[in-house]
């Protein structure tokens, strides 16, 4: 499991103070972009040194309970799938109660930059991933 931390912001929220319905997929974006610099695919090396990309091609979520301005919140991203040409990862957000205050679910499709076509997960690539896996299930 991989955690990021962060701190919900003004401009995440609608005027109340409560987060914004579609910033918990900014929130999940940042963890997921956090992860894979911690692994040595940031997306600075990805855009610049790459041969592949990696588009969200399905993405989904849940809100659990409300999260405001100043709220800590945890995110826990787990690998839910290794298939050959995608990945899937689950993500779990936590307020700092450690309850449960949203769910989600990115899916990650691996597209040579040249043809926008699918191809193999790289071996570098699958090899991290399926380390967090490993991880995840141990």
């Amino acid at each position: 499991m991989y955690i990021y931390q962060t701190k919900i912001k003004l401009h995440q929220t609608d005027a109340a103070g409560l987060l914004f319905f579609s910033t918990q997929f900014d929130i999940v974006h940042d963890a997921y972009e956090s992860l894979l610099e911690n692994i040595g695919f940031g997306f600075a090396k990805l855009l610049r040194e790459k041969d592949f990309f990696l588009p969200i091609v399905h993405a989904e979520s849940g809100y659990k309970k409300p999260l405001f301005v100043g709220d800590v919140v945890e995110i826990q991203v787990k690998t839910a799938k290794v298939g050959h040409t995608s990945f899937t990862f689950s993500y779990k957000l936590l307020n700092a109660k450690q309850e449960l205050v949203g769910t989600a679910k990115t899916v990650h499709v691996t597209m040579d930059k040249s043809t926008n076509t699918k191809i193999p997960l790289p071996s570098d690539l699958r090899a991290k991933i399926v380390e967090l896996f490993a991880q995840d299930n141990a």
